[in-house]
């Protein structure tokens, strides 16, 4: 729904900032308490309601985006009597107002746009998170999987036959796509910073037992490595530079590392959330940095107005998570 040049009408009740797994985990927990307050639902993208997790684990399954697709959003907006703003980006809070200012994310030239506010009685800030690329990584030439769309283009790419792929972050995602990949028969490289996978959440014992397992499946993991360039050749494949760490060798005895050659590379670095609305609201970002293994639940934060639903930066962790959000969030919102 386009908001271009035209004024939104304000609307009393919930409004949500977010169709991830977190926003429509809000709208169940709201639903399945009342049935008839007003819930406006606004998203950049079309809303569709997916599982993400899930992303991690297609490709071996052969699922393309569509097939992971539970509901449209404009059905889900229907089955849940919701008011969607799909393809609408939110620019600015005002919590004098109590309003929002939006724009449609599909304009061409946002000089010239008008903008459309909202108003709101309750805000939920269901944002979610987005990729980290480093330096070292330019967005132009590296995936990602965290968003169902760019998932898709990806595994439209991989379709074409048996690949070679390069994972920059041995994380819970990484891995995961990692043995995802080699299930479906492309040959995988996965570098880390660390000597193992899942380095930053399991102690060294584990995380030994799992660097073995991940290089007998046929991964081949470059444990204590950075990448330093990615550069696209002639062919259309990809170099991929990388070195050592100062702490994992002598740089003055080391020899030069010869470049991996492959068909794409795949960021799985982390996640970082943007501040701007969160600040504009006057909410404090927290961030739970919860591990997928520690189900701690998240904290609503104030203003009374306001709750930010936490991100989880695992995304292993991101259903449970946001469902118990989601049902802690709901006395508060029905509170006030």
């Amino acid at each position: 729904m386009s908001v271009e040049n035209s004024l939104v009408e304000s609307s009393k009740g919930i409004v949500i900032i977010g169709a991830g797994l977190a926003g429509w985990h809000v709208i169940d927990a709201i639903r399945a308490k009342d049935k008839g307050i007003p819930i406006t639902l606004i998203t950049a993208d079309s809303g569709d309601r997916y599982h993400k997790p899930m992303l991690t684990m297609a490709i071996s399954q052969k699922k393309s985006a569509a097939d992971l697709v539970r509901a449209t959003g404009i059905d889900a907006a229907e089955a849940a009597n919701v008011k969607l703003l799909a393809n609408t980006q939110v620019t600015d809070v005002d919590t004098t107002t109590q309003q929002l200012q939006l724009i449609s994310a599909l304009r061409s030239d946002p000089v010239y746009t008008n903008y459309a506010t909202i108003g709101y009685d309750k805000l939920v800030l269901a944002m979610g998170a987005h990729p980290i690329f480093p330096k070292s990584l330019p967005e132009e030439l590296v995936w990602h999987v965290n968003h169902i769309e760019r998932f898709g283009q990806l595994q439209e790419k991989l379709a074409t036959g048996s690949q070679h792929v390069a994972i920059v972050g041995a994380g819970m995602v990484g891995t995961e796509i990692a043995e995802d990949l080699l299930k479906a028969g492309h040959q995988v490289t996965l570098i880390d910073l660390n000597d193992a996978p899942l380095s930053q959440m399991l102690p060294p014992k584990a995380t030994s037992r799992i660097a073995q397992a991940v290089n007998s499946q046929g991964i081949n993991f470059l444990g204590g490595y950075q990448v330093s360039a990615i550069t696209r050749l002639s062919d259309g494949k990809l170099q991929v530079s990388y070195e050592a760490l100062a702490s994992a060798t002598d740089s003055s005895t080391a020899e030069p590392i010869e470049p991996l050659i492959v068909d794409h590379v795949i960021a799985s670095t982390g996640l970082t959330v943007d501040d701007k609305l969160p600040t504009a609201a006057g909410v404090e970002l927290t961030v739970a940095l919860v591990s997928w293994w520690m189900r701690r639940p998240c904290v609503p934060v104030q203003p009374i107005f306001m709750r930010l639903v936490t991100v989880c930066l695992s995304m292993a962790c991101r259903v449970v998570t946001s469902h118990r959000c989601a049902r802690r969030l709901l006395p508060l919102l029905m509170m006030y």
